[in-house]
């Protein structure tokens, strides 16, 4: 292990010693809200300082064996042979885990999710195509046992998706669908298509992470807000109320229309929810900016411009082209079977900012 981190894992270790003696300080123990910040501080650190702890004991074990083979007893000096290999490879694991440890988290993996996936290029077919992919993560989503709320929709005349938004609601949702981001190919025979030519058509998929209140300060006078009739599906109600509602951030021009409810506060509460995602992601593409300069990555950047995979439908074959990974069974992938493209870029992502960290 190199010397810096040797040492950055030495003073966490020492950090965290002092935050269990004032824990145990009777003068904090009595204030709650400063022993449960000590705590939390404690629990973001207490895996890799046992780990490191665990590192240090291997390595002591290491020496004591190499000790051991010095002496002139060849049958000891075989079983500490014996030992260091085992105790090597435990070694090896305990330093890739601590790297892992010491990458900063993102800190918005464990977020919600606002997804939007709207048509591309390619009429009708685009449009159906953006149907598949919302099956798709809808059906990941529930393997996963996270809870999908369709927002906001515009369907077309044949079953199709002109726009859906979708809030996707569970443990670690953004971290696995963050990578989502991009533009979606798919090349396929349209069932509009009579001549039975291989078309491409695309979809957009935008992965945002909900924001709450407190992350982004919403002025209401830089709102305006506008109700009217709903069109479309939606029951008795349609066309017969003002349920609708869309809102327009004036600073930015951002426009979010919901109508899918039939109360006008639902649809209200579900535009300022997408509003807020879209702000909190503006917000944080700036800061990411100033931290990297803009740091241009194949893998997790979320581009909206980037042709990030291709579905081809005659080949049987779906390619990430940031990993340049292909798989076969597309009708698994679109029906939900997506691991292992979410696990490939995580490991992709993880490999990329232990680079940057210098850990690797």
């Amino acid at each position: 292990m190199i010397a810096s981190m040797d040492q950055r894992l030495s003073d966490i270790n020492k950090h965290f010693i002092e935050l269990e003696q004032m824990m145990g300080d009777p003068s904090i123990a009595t204030d709650p809200e400063r022993l449960m910040a000590l705590g939390r501080e404690r629990a973001e650190i207490e895996d890799l300082v046992t780990a490191y702890r665990e590192l240090q004991d291997v390595e002591q074990q290491i020496a004591d064996a190499e000790q051991m083979k010095q002496g002139d007893d060849v049958e000891l000096a075989s079983l500490a042979d014996e030992e260091i290999a085992e105790l090597s490879g435990q070694r090896e694991t305990l330093e890739t885990r601590i790297r892992q440890l010491l990458v900063p988290k993102d800190p918005n993996d464990e977020k919600n999710v606002i997804m939007e996936i709207r048509a591309g290029t390619g009429g009708e077919e685009a449009a159906l195509f953006a149907a598949d992919l919302f099956r798709m993560y809808a059906t990941y989503a529930e393997r996963h046992g996270w809870k999908v709320d369709v927002m906001s929709s515009s369907e077309t005349g044949i079953g199709g998706f002109r726009e859906i938004i979708l809030e996707v609601r569970g443990q670690g949702a953004f971290s696995h669908l963050k990578y989502e981001s991009g533009v979606h190919r798919v090349q396929r025979v349209p069932v509009t298509e009579s001549s039975g030519r291989i078309h491409t058509s695309t979809a957009t998929v935008a992965v945002l992470p909900e924001a709450e209140d407190v992350d982004v300060d919403i002025n209401e006078g830089d709102l305006r807000v506008d109700v009217f009739r709903s069109t479309g599906h939606g029951g008795q109600s349609v066309n017969t109320t003002d349920s609708a509602v869309r809102i327009t951030h004036l600073p930015t021009g951002i426009v979010v229309t919901c109508q899918d409810e039939k109360s006008q506060l639902k649809n209200r509460a579900k535009a300022m929810a997408v509003l807020r995602a879209r702000l909190f992601d503006i917000e944080q593409q700036r800061l990411h900016a100033e931290r990297s300069g803009m740091r241009r990555s194949q893998v997790g950047s979320g581009e909206r411009s980037e042709k990030i995979r291709t579905y081809n439908v005659p080949q049987d074959r779906v390619t990430d082209h940031r990993l340049k990974l292909s798989l076969s069974n597309l009708p698994g992938v679109l029906g939900g079977n997506i691991d292992e493209f979410v696990s490939d870029l995580q490991a992709a992502d993880e490999a990329e900012r232990l680079q940057e960290e210098g850990l690797n």
